[in-house]
């Protein structure tokens, strides 16, 4: 089980497009998030931990060498996050909406009800803002580059 810790900050309308040209993940009403893209098992422990802010319509995307159950717990983060696992067909199998920081030890866990390869946080409130749900497909472009270790 491979935990990772992260952070976030509220994002624009979910009409609103990307100020980058980097990679994307575009929702099933269209919508568009930059997204930062962890591969690595540092940068997936690390998340967007300790970071007090992320920028308008950005959220970070973890690649994941192997489909499986990858819990997260919000240690070290400061505010709340939506978390969406994203399986190998890019169909969402779980949404956690709402996690809160974790401000005492031992940090709660989150793992998904299904089978994941990639996981996409945003701030909280993003997917009631976006309508995402379990079973939508998402596509998700210029990852090529990243390979998963």
């Amino acid at each position: 089980m491979i935990v990772a810790m992260s952070v976030a900050t509220a994002c624009e309308s979910p009409a609103a497009a990307p100020a980058s040209t980097g990679p994307v993940v575009t929702l099933a009403n269209g919508s568009k998030v930059s997204i930062e893209v962890v591969a690595e098992p540092e940068t997936r422990a690390q998340g967007l931990m300790f970071r007090s802010s992320l920028g308008a319509n950005h959220g970070m995307l973890f690649i994941f060498p192997e489909t499986a159950a990858h819990s997260f717990w919000m240690k070290n983060t400061l505010i709340p996050l939506d978390i969406i696992w994203i399986d190998e067909a890019k169909r969402i199998v779980h949404v956690e909406r709402d996690v809160p920081p974790c401000t005492a030890d031992p940090c709660p866990s989150y793992p998904p009800s299904g089978v994941a390869r990639y996981v996409l946080e945003l701030a909280a409130g993003e997917a009631v803002a976006r309508g995402i749900r379990n079973g939508d497909r998402v596509v998700i472009e210029g990852i090529e580059n990243f390979v998963a270790h």
